[in-house]
């Protein structure tokens, strides 16, 4: 028993490593569960503790492929090995790896020990220097390491996009609210013998407006793209009715991808669903698709859209800016407000010289940085604001 509650802890603690939210009540029940079932059957093992340790559905998966490689079984690992050696040649690429595999890997090995220091640590004179978190805020994406990349994806994980309430056509019951319920009145005088001693009455509610992100994926956008993935990933867990599209040569839908709470998880059904990742860029005949096929659907109740992208349309031969421009100002009347975030902005002399941002210029709301962690935060106070407010758009020329 010693040795099963030992395994037990540290199969929670590989767990934990990899992301799950596993503690001490999950490793207790656990442990008891596994009293409780025939240790030699492997299959009733698994499922005890996925029972005992994985609240959520999309945690399983990840549960699954921990526990193989935790309790691996020595018979069933050498007759893999063989058939994989024998399907070797009928397989001419490897399968992905599955989600999570990463994570995983990193928990499986151990953290390197610090090796010991001598002498003190030199005293470093900070005054007038700024902290590495405040240089990170301000840091552009595209100058950032790969560790800065993922300490801003945790920066991201933790922003919260307020909107402008707006009251529905729904009502609530209210004691106090201004309107008078006479259904509800009269339903309940007919328990007093049809005599009314109170007045019913009720509120409208009022909630955020939907939330429409289309994000270009554009070889240009390339470096920008997976990082603000993140921050829509935030949005798809965080707020209701948020719909999310990836444009580069052609629209994708990638709203149902993104609800899924794992990120990794999200963005590799993301990569699967998206077929034109870094390529060429078409943003009037994305616009247009998006105004014939989803705007009816989406684009209701004061919805807010937010439009990612630099700008940089390459049409085909014979096209002008004509469409570009139509698409934009068919999707300014169906929004509430249409907000256009641009990374080139970030250059203090940016002007609009490109024939595509002159003609997409005129039908924004606003025209917003979208390069650091300081611009997501000037976007997000620019959305708090009541109606058509925040940063108006320039107008070109």
């Amino acid at each position: 028993m010693p040795r099963l509650a030992g395994n037990v802890v540290e199969f929670a603690r590989l767990l934990r490593r990899a992301g799950l939210p596993v503690g001490p009540a999950e490793t207790l029940a656990a442990t008891r569960a596994l009293t409780l079932i025939d240790l030699g059957d492997r299959d009733q093992a698994r499922t005890a503790l996925r029972a005992a340790m994985i609240h959520r559905h999309e945690h399983a998966e990840l549960f699954d492929h921990a526990f193989a490689l935790f309790f691996r079984d020595a018979a069933a690992s050498r007759q893999a090995a063989a058939m994989a050696m024998l399907d070797a040649a009928k397989k001419p690429r490897p399968e992905p790896p599955p989600p999570g595999a990463r994570r995983l890997a990193e928990a499986f090995t151990p953290p390197r020990p610090r090796p010991p220091r001598d002498e003190p640590p030199p005293e470093l004179d900070a005054v007038f220097t700024a902290s590495d978190r405040e240089r990170l805020q301000a840091m552009d994406f595209e100058a950032m390491s790969a560790a800065e990349i993922a300490e801003a994806k945790r920066e991201i994980r933790h922003l919260s996009l307020p909107l402008d309430l707006r009251r529905t056509r729904r009502v609530r019951p209210d004691p106090t609210g201004p309107i008078v319920d006479l259904r509800r009145t009269l339903r309940a005088s007919l328990r007093q013998g049809g005599e009314i001693f109170d007045l019913a009455r009720s509120r409208r509610i009022s909630r955020p407006p939907p939330l429409v992100v289309l994000c270009d994926i554009s070889g240009s956008m390339a470096r920008y793209a997976p990082i603000l993935l993140h921050f829509l990933h935030a949005l798809a867990n965080h707020r209701e009715r948020v719909h999310v599209f990836l444009f580069g040569t052609r629209l994708t839908n990638i709203t149902r991808q993104l609800r899924h709470r794992d990120a990794e998880v999200a963005f590799q059904m993301v990569a699967q669903a998206v077929p034109d990742w870094s390529g060429g860029t078409r943003i009037g005949a994305a616009l247009a698709g998006f105004n014939r096929l989803w705007a009816r659907r989406v684009l209701g109740q004061g919805a807010v859209v937010l439009l990612i992208t630099d700008g940089l349309d390459r049409p085909r031969e014979g096209e002008g800016t004509e469409a570009l421009a139509a698409a934009m100002d068919r999707l300014h009347r169906s929004c509430a407000r249409l907000i256009w975030l641009n990374p080139l902005l970030r250059w203090a002399g940016f002007e609009a010289r490109p024939q595509g941002i002159r003609a997409m210029l005129p039908h924004v709301d606003a025209f917003l940085p979208v390069h650091s962690l300081d611009s997501l935060r000037g976007l997000i106070g620019a959305l708090s604001g009541a109606g058509r407010g925040g940063a108006r758009a320039p107008r070109p020329g």
